[in-house]
């Protein structure tokens, strides 16, 4: 039986396993147009949070240790602007994988959310960055700013394939995990509470977040005079991180937490609660 002493505490893990199930078919079965249009807003506001991680961490003296933490909290923007506004971010949606484990969905339901979201994301992490660039954002403190900016598209580009993967895969597992606690929360301040210290802590660490990096390094690639920053690295970034972020947000948190709560009630052939 079912019992809620108190309607303010969170939701109880197993409960959050049956939410995040719902929300998956819920995501998988929505209208085209919502689902472009909130994808191009997760896009500009993971851009505006990558924006702000580039600000924060330019010209400080703190050292390597606390700027990246203070660098990381500034990211959370994205995300809760993501989670409280409500936006679709291609990362998170990979959560959809619990509702097909439960074959509540199919493959293709699945494969068309993540295109419509990653396609919407795209357009947006590009909006905002022609939007950053024609603002002259680059010319913040002297320059600086702009120098971050390349400085971490080139540190992206020339990082090796398999580095990259792994990076995403641990990323997104934080990233789920962020969007699985917040699940679990009730008010908007448990919300933000709950996606602070993952997210701050991928970001702090220098795991890979293949949507920001659709920021990161077209920003890049725009205000670097000198062509430091690779192209072709840069593609290989974007392959090789999302490829990660999918099996990170798939299996480490989706699969693992269908194997653990919602694999005996499907296979006795329970119904969505």
């Amino acid at each position: 039986m079912h019992h809620e002493p108190y309607p303010s505490d969170a939701y109880p893990p197993q409960e959050i396993a049956r939410k995040v199930e719902r929300i998956g078919v819920a995501k998988a079965h929505a209208d085209r147009l919502t689902v472009l249009v909130l994808a191009v807003l997760a896009g500009a506001f993971i851009s505006l949070g990558a924006l702000l991680f580039a600000v924060v961490v330019t010209g400080s003296s703190l050292g390597f240790g606390p700027t990246r933490l203070l660098g990381g909290v500034s990211f959370c923007l994205g995300l809760i602007l993501v989670v409280v506004a409500g936006a679709e971010l291609f990362t998170g949606n990979n959560l959809i994988a619990m509702a097909w484990a439960s074959r509540l969905i199919g493959t293709r339901d699945v494969v068309r959310n993540w295109l419509l979201v990653y396609a919407g994301n795209v357009a947006g992490c590009l909006g905002t960055v022609l939007l950053v660039v024609w603002a002259g954002m680059d010319g913040l403190g002297d320059g600086a700013v702009g120098e971050t900016l390349v400085r971490i598209a080139r540190a992206k580009a020339d990082l090796p394939a398999a580095e990259a993967f792994a990076r995403g895969v641990l990323c997104n597992a934080l990233v789920c995990l962020a969007v699985w606690l917040a699940t679990g929360a009730r008010s908007v301040t448990d919300k933000i509470l709950a996606i602070l210290f993952p997210i701050t802590a991928f970001v702090a660490i220098g795991f890979e977040h293949s949507i920001a990096n659709w920021f990161f390094l077209p920003v890049g690639l725009a205000i670097d005079a000198a062509g430091t920053v690779s192209l072709a690295g840069s593609a290989r970034n974007i392959a090789a991180v999302t490829a990660g972020n999918v099996a990170g947000g798939t299996l480490l948190v989706a699969g693992v937490y269908w194997l653990a709560y919602l694999r005996r009630e499907r296979v006795s052939g329970g119904g969505p609660s």
